[in-house]
């Protein structure tokens, strides 16, 4: 698989602009070391948007979708840092998708980054996931663009956590993921006016309402980079 493993934690959230300094101190210095400190964590990246000055994307890899619901994410999630206290509630509009990797061609991480939240129409599940395992396979390959993935969020086996608790309200999801990765920033902003448009995907199985996001990378590391 191009991504590391098999399932993936992808979240969205704004960071006012008076925090984020403090906030990527503590991101890249206290959580990417200790999440990446838990078992079947293989990288973390975080991208910044490329439209507003608030829009985060973070991305998790991970070993199996069973990571997600194990005892040493659970602790973690349970047992916030001081720092970590502090920074949670500065987390607006979270949609945090944990999901089982679907497809995944290329590379997982790039300069520029595309990501789209979708959800099949009713029962055009396989028609939908079949025409994107084709896209996919050929946007890892098109000048400017490194890689494509598909995630679908299924929600694990596991209580609201203390962190869930600390940002208060309940954290939304987006059923499918993708995230489409590049170097060539036109190649990697066309395609929400394009392959990944909705009057494209539409008659192929995806229901209405899908949300387009370009990012720039911050900043990705491995276990053996913060350990």
């Amino acid at each position: 698989m191009s991504l590391l493993g098999k399932a993936a934690l992808a979240m969205w959230w704004d960071m006012a602009p008076d925090v984020r300094s403090d906030f990527e101190d503590w991101h890249a210095h206290e959580h990417f070391p200790e999440r990446l400190g838990i078992p079947g964590f293989h990288r973390g990246t975080r991208w910044s948007s490329a439209t507003d000055a608030e829009g985060i994307f973070v991305m998790y890899e991970m070993e199996s979708y069973e990571v997600l619901s194990s005892q040493h994410y659970a602790t973690r999630l349970n047992a916030p840092t001081p720092w970590s206290t502090r920074m949670m509630p500065h987390h607006r509009n979270m949609v945090r998708s944990q999901c089982r990797v679907l497809e995944t061609r290329g590379g997982g991480v790039a300069r520029h980054a595309a990501t789209l939240r979708l959800s099949p129409a009713e029962g055009r599940d396989e028609e939908l996931r079949a025409y994107l395992k084709g896209l996919i396979g050929q946007l890892a390959m098109r000048p400017g663009l490194t890689g494509a993935h598909l995630l679908k969020h299924e929600t694990p086996p596991i209580a609201t956590t203390t962190e869930q608790k600390i940002r208060g309200a309940a954290d939304r999801f987006a059923d499918w993921v993708m995230v489409v990765c590049g170097y060539d920033l036109a190649a990697v902003q066309s395609l929400a006016q394009n392959d990944l448009a909705g009057e494209k995907l539409a008659p192929q199985g995806a229901a209405p309402g899908l949300v387009h996001g370009l990012y720039g990378v911050s900043y990705s590391a491995t276990p053996a980079d913060v350990l």
